[in-house]
């Protein structure tokens, strides 16, 4: 019997108890952000390193049911036949946390990756659509030694030999707290998306070489598998243009910038999916992520002129890749 085509439902609950959000049985994943998210022994729950501004709602993954899950070594999983989400946690290796020593992160990156692709290849969804990588001090360190810069590489050789045209969406953002631990997670289908990229900018894995010895590895956007009523999957977004930071030290600029870089993603993406809305509305699901905690409400304010309540979103304290940027934002965009 054929396989139905994926569907994904991303919601944002307020008030609800995890624990009963997961007896749903359509629920792929949830994701509960900061230090009062609760410890759950269930493979799909997922508590997220960062700290949330104000009451952070728990993120819910609705997929089909029924929804089978499990642990395979490092790697929680879920599926419901037609998408798989999976998380890994590694520690960076002791041993390689010396001043102007950040290989630990590009090692724990490598092995990171390898047991995902791994896991993926081997079973029955090869296609990454889309990856979260939380890391400490994301931009601790010098030149090429930059932990970012090290992750990259790490990623990179964990990857494999990959073709950059079918890479997945992604977002890399720091983790405020000093573990020197690497969380990942992703989703892969049956079946292949469309990586969409920004006339605004530089496709990422196609960055010069002042930008480290290994390009970012991934997509701007995901488009869902043809077909699938999926919404986009929007990578981390910040004020990048071609390649450089623009607006640096102003923080709302930088705000104004991306969401002028999302308007350009969507229009690219709506040339494939002409249903799209031009506009993030009702059917979007934003996370907000801001370098500097006494930033966190200014944004919010900003938010709320902008969006009012039409719009779904978690403000997060993170830091971003660039020391220059401010405010990155990702999420999901469909029709509502």
């Amino acid at each position: 019997m054929p396989h139905p085509l994926p569907r994904l439902r991303v919601e944002y609950v307020h008030g609800q108890d995890p624990a009963q959000l997961l007896a749903q049985p359509d629920v792929l994943a949830a994701f509960g952000f900061g230090d009062d998210a609760p410890r759950i022994d269930d493979p799909r729950w997922l508590r997220v390193p960062l700290q949330p501004h104000g009451a952070a709602p728990v993120e819910v993954w609705h997929a089909h049911a029924p929804v089978r899950s499990g642990r395979d070594g490092e790697i929680a999983w879920s599926s419901d036949g037609a998408l798989l989400f999976g998380a890994i946690e590694v520690d960076e290796p002791a041993g390689h946390t010396g001043e102007g020593d950040h290989s630990g992160i590009a090692l724990a990156a490598e092995h990171a990756y390898r047991q995902l692709t791994r896991f993926v290849e081997a079973g029955d969804h090869p296609h990454l659509l889309r990856i979260w990588n939380y890391l400490d001090a994301i931009t601790l360190g010098d030149g090429d030694t930059e932990r970012y810069r090290q992750f990259c590489v790490g990623r990179a050789r964990g990857l494999g030999d990959f073709d950059t045209s079918h890479l997945p969406a992604a977002t890399a953002i720091g983790r405020c707290d000093a573990a020197r631990t690497i969380q990942i997670y992703w989703l892969a289908a049956r079946l292949p998306g469309t990586p969409v990229e920004n006339p605004r900018q530089v496709s990422a894995y196609r960055y010069p070489r002042q930008y480290g010895p290994q390009a970012p590895s991934f997509a701007r956007a995901m488009l869902p598998p043809e077909g699938s009523p999926m919404p986009l999957m929007l990578s981390g977004t910040a004020s990048v243009v071609g390649h450089a930071s623009l607006h640096e030290g102003e923080l709302l600029a930088q705000l104004d910038e991306t969401f002028t870089n999302f308007d350009a993603l969507i229009a690219s993406a709506r040339t494939r999916r002409p249903g799209l809305p031009d506009a993030f509305g009702a059917g979007s699901r934003l996370k907000v992520y801001v370098r500097d905690a006494e930033d966190l409400p200014i944004v919010a304010d900003a938010l709320d002129a902008r969006f009012g309540t039409d719009v779904p979103r978690v403000l997060l304290h993170a830091a971003i890749c660039r020391r220059e940027l401010a405010v990155e934002i990702d999420g999901v965009h469909d029709l509502g």
